[in-house]
């Protein structure tokens, strides 16, 4: 199975792009919303269940680690000269992320360029790497590999958004409360 869809919403207040799961949902962002549906249930309808669509049954991520759902993975898999993608969720709504090796720190950010969001740092296989800076493959901004800075390109002074891990254990976790679980893409 291929990855779930990523569903973005632009609108004057901002834009929105998230991986979707499940059979409804709605992507918000400023005043403007994308709201679909797949089989017959729309994102305001109950399924079959009773409950948002999703049974209690449904088959859930197995790349993950079900003792620790926010355990991503070790953390010498991470790249020091690339970036690792992954993905973190929260119900039914799934961000994509990088994550990158900074000697035996791991960052993470959003895999999105902040000068056009829907557009991802790492398309699959890593995100170019030169020096100390992380480089968007279309427009040729430059991200500080420490903090997401841009220093150079169309977005400079922008930073990327960041997402909150930790090495815990030779792992690295996700530590963001605003995600339930997190796991690799690659």
């Amino acid at each position: 199975m291929g990855d779930p869809p990523r569903v973005t919403v632009s609108s004057e207040a901002g834009e929105e792009s998230v991986r979707v799961h499940g059979d409804s949902w709605t992507v918000e962002t400023g005043d403007a919303a994308f709201s679909f549906s797949v089989d017959g249930l729309s994102s305001g309808e109950e399924g079959a269940d009773g409950g948002d669509g999703e049974s209690a049954g449904e088959a859930d991520d197995t790349s993950r680690d079900d003792a620790d759902p926010r355990r991503i993975c070790a953390a010498d898999a991470v790249p020091a000269d690339g970036t690792l993608r992954c993905e973190a969720r929260s119900g039914r709504r799934g961000v994509e992320f990088i994550l990158h090796r900074r000697g035996d720190a791991v960052v993470a950010w959003r895999n999105s360029c902040p000068h056009e969001p829907e557009v991802p740092l790492d398309t699959g296989g890593g995100a170019i790497v030169r020096r100390d800076s992380i480089v968007c493959h279309k427009h040729g901004a430059r991200f500080e590999r420490d903090d997401g800075v841009c220093t150079n390109g169309p977005c400079a002074g922008d930073a990327l958004d960041s997402i909150r891990v930790a090495v815990e254990d030779d792992a690295v976790v996700l530590t963001d409360e605003r995600f339930e679980s997190a796991r690799r893409l690659d």
